[in-house]
């Protein structure tokens, strides 16, 4: 991958941007195993509207593959013992930009990110057990396995377990 094949990271900014978000709340196919239901559509534009998908404490990139719109990167700030700042990340991309390597790199680039803006030590993120291909992502992407988060998430009518991934300041970032 060249320079210019790079995913960029950037604000939600239109309209088209939060229509890409409206498909994520009701297009069950679309998110994959993380499918929670219909959403409400409306409350993308109260965000929007908020802070842009910009908070202190969570938010929203769009991912992009040169003018396209290939999905988005989240992040949630949580605290560790009540001393610990730290922020769990997550994607979702489009299908059509799957297995391409975008993922990876997004992750990547959203961790540099949020270690030049944020004073935590650590930024974690969660994926299924079935979901091998975002298990590499995240290896890629400079993140470690720390363990199995034993019965985390009710999905399809079972608890099921997850897998905890972390990547810490101190360690070495991937190439891109």
């Amino acid at each position: 991958m060249v320079a210019s094949d790079l995913p960029v990271l950037r604000p939600v900014s239109d309209e088209d941007d939060l229509d890409l978000f409206r498909r994520f709340c009701v297009e069950p196919g679309l998110i994959g195993l993380d499918w929670r239901g219909f959403q409400d559509v409306q409350g993308v534009a109260k965000r929007f509207a908020e802070d842009g998908f910009l908070g202190s404490r969570d938010g929203r990139l769009m991912v992009c593959a040169g003018e396209r719109r290939a999905g988005f990167v989240s992040y949630a700030e949580g605290l560790y013992a009540g001393r610990g700042p730290y922020f769990e990340i997550g994607i979702a991309l489009l299908p059509e930009f799957r297995g391409r390597g975008l993922g990876w790199r997004a992750q990547a680039m959203l961790c540099d990110y949020l270690f030049a803006l944020a004073p935590v030590q650590r930024i974690q993120a969660g994926t299924h057990a079935e979901n091998v291909a975002e298990q590499r992502s995240l290896v890629k992407a400079g993140f470690q396995l720390e363990g199995v988060v034993r019965a985390c998430e009710f999905r399809d009518g079972a608890w099921r377990d997850g897998y905890l991934y972390s990547r810490l300041r101190s360690d070495p970032p991937p190439a891109l």
